[in-house]
């Protein structure tokens, strides 16, 4: 089994809870002008910026602005803006890994930024290939369980391409080899299943259990890295406990 991180469980709450409307949208028109300077404006033929415009959409970035993003990507209007992915790793407090994931403009002003939030939280940024070892990079497709038989889901997941099927909280994780998640999304809501988040993930392979205060402040650290400008997602193989992840 790939696992399910309970960070990523946290993320989705603390979004419905806290959603910082402009700051989310402008991580997403990022991803947007990427995924099109790297696979073209088309969302038939880009499969990263189909899911990007999915994601867009759900947390409700209207049809507008994601056409602009798209045409100020293509070339379209004077702006122009060259981002480039840079993964950080390094380690929290416990000695769980962490790894964020950021687009960015300026290598030296995001390094200095994810250095500073490490720093504050107890944390060492680390050198590249230190922890990511300790991740899968796979597809994940998160399903509301709306009553539906978790075991009627998984057949449709597996039917559909999916590797490996979970129930957690009320949720249905289908998990997929990158390259599929796009067609297996597809099907899966093509069967009327409500799709809540399909995305490329990196699973922690094994996690470490972290409670009081050295949760509090590796939460603290994951939450500072998130609300970073050029952070576009954060991973994790820290285990939280149940009372963290209802706050």
């Amino acid at each position: 089994m790939a696992g399910h991180s309970k960070w990523a469980q946290i993320k989705r709450q603390k979004a419905a809870a806290d959603f910082k409307k402009g700051a989310t949208f402008s991580k997403l028109a990022r991803e947007i002008h990427v995924a099109v300077r790297e696979g073209g404006p088309n969302p038939d033929a880009n499969v990263r910026l189909r899911m990007a415009m999915e994601r867009a959409k759900r947390e409700g970035m209207p049809n507008d602005t994601i056409e602009r993003a798209i045409a100020k990507a293509s070339g379209a209007g004077s702006e122009s803006e060259n981002y480039e992915t840079v993964i950080y790793e390094g380690y929290g407090p416990g000695g769980v890994a962490v790894l964020a994931v950021a687009l960015t403009d300026n290598r030296n002003r995001t390094a200095s930024e994810v250095r500073h939030a490490f720093t504050r939280h107890n944390g060492t940024l680390g050198e590249t290939g230190c922890v990511a070892w300790q991740f899968e990079t796979v597809g994940q497709i998160v399903i509301a369980a709306n009553g539906r038989d978790p075991d009627e889901v998984a057949l449709l997941a597996i039917d559909a391409g999916a590797t490996d099927v979970e129930t957690a909280d009320g949720e249905i994780v289908v998990t997929t080899d990158p390259a599929n998640l796009g067609d297996v999304t597809e099907q899966l809501r093509a069967a009327g299943l409500s799709i809540q988040a399909a995305d490329i993930q990196r699973v922690p392979q094994s996690s470490i259990d972290l409670d009081g205060q050295q949760a509090q402040t590796a939460l603290k650290l994951l939450e500072a890295l998130e609300d970073l400008d050029d952070v576009q997602a954060v991973y994790t193989n820290a285990n939280f406990p149940a009372d963290l992840t209802n706050n």
